[in-house]
């Protein structure tokens, strides 16, 4: 499955880096911003064909499917990715790994025990670590490495090229206990979070210095501590290869041998069917491929699907008409397409047969996926223009178009800062409030962005926000540096023959499709795709419009009721009815007069006019930049798009939506604030308190006049946010903490920033014979119980192949 959409990383890491991807919000009354009470809420359960160690048995190799080659084996670097997290999980000590409920839970192959044993003066936690626990090297894991660790990620030594350093610049000392194998760690603030230190925990050789640490780390580690160790990176081959370790004090590791090889989402079909992983994440269309094998492999019929699916028997009958007919040349062709869907057809069979020996693991992936609303500048800056987007927004419809066919709960997400299932996860969208249209309208309204707005000349007038003042001072600049010069309307028809030009070259390129649900690359506008009934567009010269709203529809209708009901008082004064009619129609802003104003009784009314584009103020119409990613693994995101923009259309807000290349989504579009809306995703963590913070910090001035934003990529924030995650952070008593983390949601929901939508499908195929892995859900793999039920896949490659 693709993670286009989330930034790349490991949870820990990417939540707390101040990397890629104002003012103060008035704050509306806050309905149900604390609680008392924990609100219960389960999640989705793990699906990872669960076995006793008993039943799995020794040997062989699995192959893992990731998307690249990692560029650096050291997690605390930036560029560290899900490869990495993946790779360190299986070499690597970590003290407190998520369980199956999103919490830290103390693992017992490194520690004995660790826990808070002084808060006054100050924080102390002290670590016993487990007495076996070894480096592969044979020396013992003890203080020395927490001391290196601490000192390299501290922040205080800039030689080290570290990503982050929440938690540990508060360590004021580290030392040793009664020997090497008790760590004290004394902390000069207090520290809620201090389970999510020292996880990975490197070696000294590694932290010890800036060169092993920026360096040294990056494709090789030859000192680790998990149930395997690392035998080779290969670039060339696109594998990194892991095998048993022999040092290991645990419970042995089933498999000889765990290579994690590089394969690209839009060949995992094709490696699956050729045996070349054994598991890999996928999108929905292969897991339904899979799912018609096994359906196709237990009644043993003929394949409706693929290939030639779609052939009629006149189509059938024709072709062999023309592979047979007298004219040689048609003949020749049509023998050859012939001879090409045979073969295409009989590869799909072979792939399909192939692809029965696997099953699809599907949970929710600890991550969540939300629309991000950029309030530095424009409309969103605007918290009533924002609060109206997220009001136009019907969550429960979005998460069912893309949870409900996965077979998965299709429920809208209600926090920014847990996920349904873990401790302390409370819906705070009541905040914001639930969808509803007129609230929206009034919002927007209320904001100055009305019908018509478009057609006004800019008023000289002090209300407004500044961010509106702005715009009138940037469009006076504009107009004043054209000189007096215009466009004149036959430059405008050259300028739009062009953009169509090149956009009909473009769907020539790519061989897109705009009738399908995921448009060609590029840029159009919601709204002018040609609508049912709506005839069709004439001319190269023919113009669309953005858009319309729906208010002069409800205007009209209530127009129309109005009359009726006076007709109603007097049914034979006919001539009172049509001067109310007449009087309401007078009324009416928009050209054409209600719709239907002047039916009789009982007449059914015609369809309103369209309205001609969406609100506006001062001569500027509300038209948000919506950028999305156009990669193939990106179909469900931009789906989730045009659906949001058709909400949007609803209420007057018109949508340019920008399809832009995958690699180049985060860090030219979203972290650069280059964009209105925009939809990414976070994973999930265990601190809310360390890991929420600099996602929801309020952005703070820099020297230059741009804004630091750390990874608050919409730039909305208020202090009395950041104020809450400091509490949490620091509040030591578990349960105080969270109600300050729900708090503090409440209140990012209320600024409008960022709209959590629903999370996201893990979907996972693996091969049926392998146990204790697939789609993990919040908990951390146990590479050691990863293994083949079937002793005759577990042997030899030659005996797998009997």
């Amino acid at each position: 499955m693709s993670h286009v959409g989330v930034p790349r990383g490991t949870a820990r890491k990417r939540r707390s880096l101040a990397l890629l991807t104002a003012g103060v919000l008035t704050i509306p009354a806050l309905a149900g911003c604390s609680s008392d009470t924990e609100e219960t809420s389960r999640g989705v359960p793990q699906d990872i064909a669960p076995a006793a160690r008993d039943r799995v048995a020794d040997g062989s190799t699995v192959n893992w499917a990731v998307d690249a080659v990692p560029t650096t084996l050291n997690a605390f670097q930036a560029d560290a990715d899900s490869a990495t997290t993946k790779i360190t999980g299986a070499l690597l000590p970590t003290l407190f790994p998520m369980d199956a409920a999103g919490q830290p839970e103390l693992n017992p192959d490194y520690l004995e025990t660790a826990k808070v044993i002084e808060r006054e003066p100050k924080q102390v936690v002290l670590y016993k670590l487990n007495q076996q626990a070894v480096w592969s090297d044979g020396r013992e894991i003890g203080a020395p490495d927490f001391v290196a660790q601490w000192r390299a990620l501290s922040g205080k030594d800039s030689a080290f090229w570290t990503a982050r350093n929440a938690g540990y610049e508060r360590i004021e000392k580290i030392e040793r206990g009664a020997d090497d194998l008790q760590v004290r760690v004394t902390f000069a603030k207090p520290y809620a979070d201090w389970r999510s230190l020292f996880s990975p925990l490197y070696p000294k050789e590694i932290t010890g210095s800036p060169d092993t640490f920026n360096d040294g780390a990056r494709t090789a580690l030859k000192n680790t501590a998990g149930p395997f160790q690392l035998k080779s990176v290969s670039k060339a081959e696109g594998t990194v290869t892991l095998v048993r370790n022999p040092r290991w004090w645990g419970e042995k590791a089933k498999l000889d041998s765990l290579v994690f090889r590089a394969v690209a989402p839009k060949d995992r079909t094709r490696a699956l069917a050729d045996g070349t992983v054994h598991i890999t994440d996928i999108d929905a269309t292969t897991a339904d491929r899979i799912a018609l094998a096994l359906r196709d492999g237990s009644n043993g019929q003929p394949l409706t699907h693929g290939p030639g699916a779609a052939l009629t028997p006149a189509d059938a009958l024709r072709s062999w008409a023309l592979a047979h007919g007298s004219d040689e040349e048609q003949a020749e062709i049509a023998q050859a397409a012939r001879e090409k869907t045979r073969e295409a057809v009989a590869a799909y069979g072979a792939e399909q047969k192939a692809l029965r020996g696997y099953a699809v693991r599907k949970s929710l992936e600890p991550a969540y996926t939300q629309l991000a609303l950029n309030g530095e500048s424009g409309p969103l800056a605007d918290d009533r223009v924002r609060r109206a987007v997220a009001r136009a927004l019907d969550r429960q419809e979005i998460a069912e178009t893309v949870l409900k066919p996965l077979g998965l709960p299709a429920k809208p997400l209600g926090s920014h800062l847990a996920l349904a299932g873990q401790p302390g996860y409370k819906d705070g969208s009541g905040a914001l409030g639930d969808q509803n249209t007129k609230e929206a309208q009034a919002l927007l309204a209320d904001a100055g962005w009305t019908q018509g707005g478009a057609a006004e000349k800019p008023k000289d007038t002090k209300a407004g926000s500044e961010a509106e003042k702005k715009e009138d001072k940037d469009s006076k600049e504009d107009k004043d540096s054209t000189d007096g010069t215009e466009k004149t309307e036959a430059d405008e028809k050259k300028a739009e023959k062009t953009d169509k030009a090149e956009d009909q070259d473009d769907r020539a390129a790519t061989g897109s499709d705009d009738s399908s649900a995921s448009r060609a690359e590029g840029l159009y506008i919601v709204g002018q795709d040609d609508k049912p009934g709506a005839g069709p567009v004439q001319g190269p010269d023919a113009s669309h419009i953005l858009a319309p709203s729906r208010a002069a529809a409800a205007q009209s209708l209530a127009l129309l009721r109005q009359a009726r009901a006076l007709s109603e008082d007097s049914a034979t004064d006919t001539t009172k009815a049509t001067e109310a009619a007449a009087k309401a129609n007078a009324q009416d802003k928009q050209p054409g007069g209600a719709a239907g104003a002047y039916a009789p009784m009982g007449t059914a009314a015609p369809a309103p006019a369209s309205v001609q584009g969406p609100l506006g103020k001062d001569g500027k119409t509300l038209t948000l930049r919506f950028v999305l990613p156009s990669g193939p693994g990106s179909q469900s995101l931009r789906g989730v798009g045009e659906k949001i923009a058709t909400m949007l259309e609803k209420i007057g807000i018109g949508t340019e939506i920008t399809k832009v290349p995958d690699e180049s989504y985060f860090k030219d579009h979203i972290a650069s604030g280059d964009y209105d809306l925009a939809l990414y995703s976070w994973p999930a963590t265990a601190y809310p308190a360390t890991d929420g913070r600099p996602i929801y910090a309020k952005p703070e001035p820099a020297t230059d006049g741009s804004l630091l934003v750390e990874q608050n990529y919409t730039r909305v924030g208020t202090d009395h946010i950041d104020q809450l995650f400091d509490q949490a952070v620091a509040e030591l008593d578990e349960k105080a903490s969270r109600e300050l983390m729900k708090q503090a949601d409440a209140r990012i929901w209320a600024a409008a920033g960022s709209i959590p939508l629903f999370q996201r499908p893990q979907l996972v195929a693996v091969d049926k014979k392998l146990a204790n892995v697939g789609a993990f859900g919040f908990a951390a793999p146990r590479y050691q119980d990863i293994g083949f039920t079937d002793r005759q896949a577990a042997g030899s490659a030659a005996d797998r192949k009997k």
